[in-house]
């Protein structure tokens, strides 16, 4: 196993500001008012601070490369297929247009596993937001690195089967076909430019997926705005996690459902015929 002692407590500090264009973008990406008050929607902090790496600097994949060099937040990994597996955040206070942001970022853990397809990498980050000085968001993020998969693999995730998503149960249910315009928006308001998300040639011919990715964090942004339509406020959440569970592929629908269970919500998405994409929970109110 490698030794990655060097980069856990690194860490990182970036500013930005929230305008009001980009709030406005946002907005508009999902299709939605601006808030009167310009308060930046649950979700918009990951515009914010985004990595500015240069062009020339980003690795085969589209994300900045890494290297053994006190700059660089995490190690040259070699494994080749990077995602966010999951995230938990705290939303202590709202966020309004015009506002200075700080993150401050650190690095919590490095952890090697053996998964069902091969060798992982697992990476905890430590988030935390600021809005004019005032700690906004506590976030932990958890990326997965994990080999390519060996040519002849049968592409993932499956085809849709002939099974049907049951809405019965769910308290609300959304339904929507992340298509290409919406994941190229996405990726332009948080400066991403991982090729599985608007490169369909590199997606499915290096990376193995049946199609375009649907970005894990859109996912959880699409979530917490079914909560804010279920539940009638701007800020619904006071805290919220999500998991990955499987990939979701652009052009396909994609069904959100929210329930509310043993005083607390449970979110998920799910395709067409029931695969489970991501699996969410949160609590209502700041």
């Amino acid at each position: 196993m490698d030794d990655y002692t060097a980069w856990i407590g690194r860490e990182e500090v970036r500013r930005d500001v929230l305008t009001q264009s980009l709030l406005a973008r946002w907005c508009a990406t999902l299709d939605r008012a601006t808030p009167a008050d310009q308060t930046a929607p649950q979700g918009l902090h990951w515009c914010l601070c985004t990595p500015d790496a240069a062009t020339a600097a980003l690795g085969p994949d589209g994300h900045p490369r890494r290297d053994e060099s006190p700059r660089s937040l995490l190690p040259p990994l070699t494994l080749e297929r990077r995602m966010w597996a999951a995230g938990a955040v705290e939303f202590l206070a709202p966020i309004r247009a015009g506002a200075e942001i700080e993150r401050r970022t650190r690095v919590l853990s490095i952890t090697e596993k053996q998964g069902a397809t091969g060798p992982l990498v697992f990476a905890e980050l430590a988030h935390e937001t600021f809005a004019d000085a005032a700690l906004a968001v506590r976030e932990t993020q958890t990326l997965v690195y994990r080999d390519a998969p060996p040519p002849g693999s049968p592409p993932g995730p499956p085809p849709l089967g002939e099974g049907r998503f049951d809405d019965a149960g769910w308290d609300a249910v959304y339904r929507l076909v992340p298509g290409t315009p919406l994941l190229q928006r996405y990726s332009a308001l948080t400066f991403n430019s991982h090729r599985i998300h608007y490169d369909q040639p590199y997606a499915t011919g290096v990376e193995g997926y049946r199609g375009l990715v649907v970005h894990g964090p859109l996912i959880a942004t699409l979530l917490l705005d079914l909560a804010r339509r279920t539940l009638g406020s701007e800020y619904a959440l006071a805290q919220f996690s999500f998991r990955a569970v499987s990939p979701a592929v652009a052009g396909e629908p994609l069904h959100l459902a929210l329930k509310q269970e043993d005083g607390a919500l449970v979110l998920a998405a799910h395709a067409a015929d029931g695969r489970q994409v991501m699996a969410a929970k949160g609590t209502a109110g700041l």
